[in-house]
């Protein structure tokens, strides 16, 4: 034991009977570390079906807010439907890299929120807002420089210099106020966002909206031409923009028109005898609503496709030689016009629906419809478009 242990590189003591291993003493210096603000971009992720961009309708937030997960943040509007976007994180809002009526690209970050955690590899890239910006010191020397400058100002200037305070928010950042003030604002038509807010951090107050709508507008920018007209450009809207595009690439398609008449005598009567009874009548009787035809249509359209499938299918160009897709869902779509503009929600697995079920439907869509409350999952998947003139007295 004794001569192996000679042998050995190892140092070892002897104490009585027993062999102690001797390591040399280990230093730790004691060092402290400068706490580290993570700002996370919150990036606006893809909706789905081709969205590219949407545009802010407002913000229920604002800088130095402190946010949960699942608090709403703003409220954006596609080119299919309107979104509540909600918060990933627990934090404090930083930055608002966008305002109200503004258009974001998706992939683009919508804001920057303070976590107090580390940041993740994939968030780097997008963080717009360093450490030094944040005011948080990313090395030791950084509390050292900071003495010398303040110094500095001190004897240049008598007195050290602060940073200039943030002006409140004007009125296009100014989109806070209460449900009540909302609500004057729609029966007046006013824009938010053209109120200066005077309320705490910006917020918009009654008298605001008051005083707003009691002062003369100005006009907007027109163009006269040769002739004396006038001509005043507006923006698109995002439906209004999505109208555009999908008219547009609707004339790729061939067109054919087919008319005819029917006798629909006996629909009538069955539609009458429904009407009458209580089949289509709920509890609350505020809810009951007369058939219409379209339900009836709607329905046997859904039977003649599920009878004619290639009439279900799509054309698919995007391959050198064109191809039917077929498609195994029927989901007709009921072309609406809403004061966005023309939106088409379909009715999912029309087949499968009753002719009360599709009706219950058709008043849900259009309630959702007029309230500017359509979700993606209304407006996507879509098979075939029903439109109905009727109703505004075509034939």
């Amino acid at each position: 034991m004794q001569s192996s242990l000679r042998a050995s590189n190892t140092q070892w003591h002897r104490i009585g009977r027993r062999w102690w291993l001797k390591q040399p003493p280990v230093f730790r210096p004691f060092h402290t570390t400068s706490p580290f603000a993570a700002i996370k971009p919150f990036i606006l992720s893809d909706p789905g079906e081709g969205i590219k961009e949407v545009q802010i309708i407002q913000w229920f937030v604002e800088p130095e807010a402190r946010v949960e997960q699942f608090d709403k943040l703003c409220e954006v509007q596609s080119d299919k439907a309107s979104i509540e976007i909600t918060s990933r994180y627990d934090g404090v809002i930083k930055k608002l890299h966008y305002a109200a009526d503004d258009t974001v690209q998706v992939g683009k970050p919508l804001c920057d929120i303070d976590v107090l955690s580390q940041v993740e590899p994939e968030d780097e890239a997008g963080v717009g807002v360093t450490a030094e910006q944040a005011g948080s010191p990313t090395s030791p020397q950084q509390p050292q420089k900071a003495a010398e400058q303040h110094q500095s100002e001190v004897q240049e200037h008598g007195k050290p210099q602060h940073d200039t305070p943030t002006a409140q928010p004007d009125g296009k950042h100014s989109t806070l106020a209460t449900p009540a003030v909302r609500g004057l604002l729609k029966d007046l038509k006013i824009d938010i966002s053209q109120v200066n807010g005077t309320g705490k951090d910006g917020r918009v107050l009654k008298e605001d909206v008051q005083k707003h709508a009691s002062c003369p507008e100005s006009p907007p920018s027109t163009n006269t031409t040769k002739n004396g007209q006038t001509e005043t450009p507006i923006t698109l809207t995002p439906i209004q923009a999505q109208m555009f595009k999908t008219m547009t690439r609707s004339l790729s398609i061939p067109h054919f028109l087919y008319a005819d008449e029917l006798d629909i005598t006996a629909l009538s009567r069955l539609r009458t005898t429904l009407n009458n009874s209580n089949i289509n009548k709920t509890h609350d009787e505020k809810d009951h609503q007369k058939l219409s035809y379209l339900p009836f249509i709607i329905k046997a359209l859904a039977l003649a496709l599920n009878r004619y499938p290639i009439l279900n299918a799509r054309l698919d160009t995007s391959t050198s030689q064109p191809r039917l897709v077929m498609r195994s869902q029927i989901n007709i779509g009921i072309a609406m016009d809403t004061p966005q503009g023309l939106i088409v929600p379909n009715i999912k697995s029309t087949p499968t629906l009753s002719i009360l079920s599709i009706a219950a439907e058709i008043r849900r869509l259009s309630a959702l419809a007029r309230a500017g409350k359509l979700t993606p999952h209304d407006l996507n998947g879509g098979t075939f478009t029903v439109s109905n003139i009727g109703s505004i007295g075509g034939t």
